[in-house]
């Protein structure tokens, strides 16, 4: 197994972005494009990625704006400039597509956990057909902070008057706030992550995971903004009907309403004509279920089956 660092331009036009290509021993049979969520970055994903490439698959993966070793190069932590919620699709998409120029032949499938599972929704609207499977994983929706945040006018007065620059450290309290009111005596306020607490532990102790940094108001008028793009009742329609989707989630996440969400957007794609439509919500699990270690083998072995079936 190898790895390669590659960098592109992003769509912003500001930022060069930093990614990784993971190649398996043999012949490769596929391509996963993994796409990480809010407050991180893709070298989270190693274990998947490694179960990946033992299964043959070629694996590529970047850190989206903002964030990780992107945000480090760039010095942007935080900040995902001036370009919209379209900036993390289309840098998504040159990062397909200089993939499918070294694998041209190989079916192409796209896996996005939490914000990443609203980019992979986005992509999948405007460039689903490019796709041959997507894998939509700590599913954001029904989310009571997006949408708290997305009915506070204040947030997109500030970024239409050219204020989008500025610390929105406020609205992220506001989105974040009740992350944990379910759960009995957490033991922090990113419990939400898994139930194991080790999992909890890692991501806070991560330098890479954007905790010291502010986000912009721009970065969160532009995450809401996406949140209402997907969530409309015309997004499915927007996603070839033919292309299948695994939808996975653990019935303990604020993030899909406790499982509710998940099926909800379940629902979207069945009722605008989507026929292959899997769903998996695992019992007693919180957010990251990728990374939960009683569990994560079965979420990985899911998540590869789900490709074997379409190539």
């Amino acid at each position: 197994m190898a790895v390669k660092e590659i960098s592109f331009s992003s769509f912003n036009g500001r930022d060069t972005i930093k990614a990784w290509i993971y190649t398996p021993i043999h012949k490769p049979r596929a391509v996963v494009q993994v796409v990480h969520g809010f407050g991180e970055h893709s070298r989270r994903y190693l274990h998947m990625i490694g179960k990946m490439q033992e299964a043959g698959f070629v694996v590529c993966a970047d850190d989206h704006v903002a964030h990780g070793k992107t945000a480090v190069d760039n010095n942007t932590w935080g900040d995902s400039g001036a370009k919209g919620y379209m900036t993390t699709i289309e840098d998504e998409n040159t990062l397909r597509k200089m993939i499918t120029d070294e694998y041209p032949d190989l079916p192409y499938f796209m896996f996005g956990h939490s914000w990443g599972s609203m980019i992979a929704r986005g992509y999948a609207a405007h460039y689903g057909e490019s796709l041959t499977g997507l894998i939509l994983c700590g599913v954001v929706s029904q989310f009571s902070g997006a949408e708290i945040l997305g009915k506070k006018d204040d947030m997109k007065k500030m970024a239409e008057a050219g204020r989008g620059g500025e610390d929105g450290s406020s609205f992220m309290a506001v989105a974040f706030a009740d992350m944990t009111a379910r759960y009995e005596n957490p033991n922090s306020d990113f419990d939400w992550l898994a139930t194991d607490p080790s999992v909890v532990v890692d991501y806070t102790a991560d330098p890479f995971n954007n905790l010291s940094h502010p986000y912009t108001v721009q970065f969160f008028y532009d995450l809401i903004e996406l949140y209402k793009y997907i969530k409309a009742d015309d997004w499915a329609s927007r996603v070839p009907t033919e292309l299948p989707v695994y939808l996975i989630a653990g019935d303990q996440d604020p993030v899909c309403n406790y499982g509710e969400g998940l099926y909800h957007v379940a629902n979207m794609l069945s009722t605008s004509g989507h026929k292959r439509v899997v769903t998996h919500c695992y019992t007693g699990k919180r957010h990251e279920i990728h990374n939960e270690p009683t569990i994560r083998d079965e979420v990985e072995k899911g998540i590869i089956d789900f490709i074997d079936c379409m190539i």
